[in-house]
């Protein structure tokens, strides 16, 4: 399935946001360093709270490491960037797919987006600048995961009665 990337996050809370919205939609995530807080759970534990036991994260020491890996893997880096020029709805995702997205206060350098497979952007007012970074990649992972069927089951897909537990 897919997977999102984080480029140099800022911003522990969106992180622990993000990770929590991974570990509930059953994404991994890989995180790019350097981060601008210490990567670790303590730094995720008040937005991520106990959902960090269900989240697979991978930390990646700089965009060489990550890049290796992710070309290794065979895998397209698709851009979150307000610099894009096609519609995050009017893409075509893949499962595979690596959902990038920039750095709060910077967004991401010229040769990560030279090393994207994709420039996706989600429309907006024109006086707006950007979206927080963590409700942008829940938007576009939402659509990544409607068009490849990968939510996970319901409740009642499962057969489970309304207000049982998963199991």
């Amino acid at each position: 399935m897919i997977r999102i990337a984080l480029y140099q996050p800022d911003i522990a809370q969106n992180t622990g946001t993000i990770l929590r919205l991974a570990a509930c939609l059953g994404l991994g995530v890989d995180i790019v360093e350097p981060a601008g807080f210490p990567v670790s759970d303590k730094s995720f534990r008040r937005s991520g709270m106990d959902y960090l036991d269900h989240v697979a994260w991978t930390r990646h020491d700089d965009f060489a490491a990550f890049e290796a890996r992710r070309r290794g893997e065979g895998r397209r880096l698709v851009l979150m960037t307000t610099r894009g020029a096609l519609p995050y709805a009017d893409f075509t995702f893949r499962a595979g797919d690596m959902l990038m997205a920039g750095r709060e206060s910077a967004g991401v350098p010229p040769e990560v987006h030279a090393a994207a497979d994709g420039r996706i952007l989600i429309p907006m007012q024109p006086a707006m600048r950007s979206l927080n970074v963590a409700v942008a990649t829940a938007m576009v992972a939402g659509e990544a995961l409607r068009q490849l069927g990968g939510f996970p089951a319901t409740r009642q897909e499962k057969g489970l009665p309304e207000g049982s537990p998963f199991t």
